[in-house]
């Protein structure tokens, strides 16, 4: 059952994909239902690439959506380690582990989602590397940082048990890529589980954001069994109540 606040996140997804729609500011058919592949991502990822913070980003933990393709396969070609999720985190080893110094084919190509699958090592959460740079996809975000997905909840996951394992401090740095569109002025909602994002880049601009939310781990009291059963590294951690 959806929640009050689970409603109102879905009326800005549904509003912000019918203006990108509108817009034609995606390459894909529609918005509708994902991280919008938004036009300018390259441009985007170029204005990232500028900031003092991605140069001091040695370990990059990235989405595997398409509107942060060019953000991953410039770190790839800037000799920067990337990991991203496994889909739905459906594995006892739920990243892949791109080492440029290890790639054997152009990092353009080994920064799509679909060739990391086959080229690339998964990697349990110990064997990762503490996180300079997350970079995450977005439906909506608003300038002090609170940010929307497409609503599957798992870059929430991801970032709270990287939290858990150490792996994300209060030094690693937050961004989403997304189109002017996407920058909403209003509040958003959101929960206790959800992290913001120090820095909005688009094609046009970079924000800054002022003490996003960053929670301390998972929020057992907001998974229920089913999910906790399908996500193994959960079901690994998971109190004995199950909560």
């Amino acid at each position: 059952m959806l929640t009050r606040v689970d409603q109102e996140k879905q009326r800005v997804r549904e509003r912000v994909w019918d203006l990108l729609d509108s817009a034609d500011a995606i390459h894909d058919v529609s918005a509708r239902g994902r991280i919008p592949n938004f036009k300018g991502a390259e441009r985007a990822a170029d204005r990232l690439a500028k900031l003092p913070q991605w140069r001091a980003a040695h370990v990059i933990k990235a989405v595997p959506d398409k509107a942060q393709l060019p953000v991953r396969a410039r770190a790839l070609s800037e000799g920067r380690t990337v990991f991203m999720a496994v889909p739905k985190l459906a594995d006892v080893r739920p990243f892949y582990l791109l080492d440029p110094a290890a790639l054997t084919i152009p990092p353009a190509e080994a920064a799509s989602s679909k060739v990391a699958a086959s080229v690339a090592p998964k990697v349990d959460v110990e064997t990762l590397r503490p996180v300079d740079m997350v970079v995450v996809g977005s439906v909506a975000v608003k300038r002090a940082g609170v940010r929307i997905g497409k609503g599957a909840g798992y870059s929430d996951l991801e970032f709270a048990f990287l939290m858990e394992g150490g792996l994300i401090s209060p030094e690693t740095v937050v961004v989403t890529t997304v189109h002017t569109l996407q920058v909403l002025d209003e509040e958003l909602p959101a929960t206790g589980h959800d992290f913001g994002v120090d820095l909005i880049v688009t094609p046009d601009e970079v924000i800054t954001c002022r003490d996003p939310h960053r929670p301390k781990g998972l929020v057992w009291e907001h998974l229920d069994a089913e999910k906790i059963a399908s996500i193994p590294v959960l079901a690994a951690r998971a109190p004995a109540s199950g909560h």
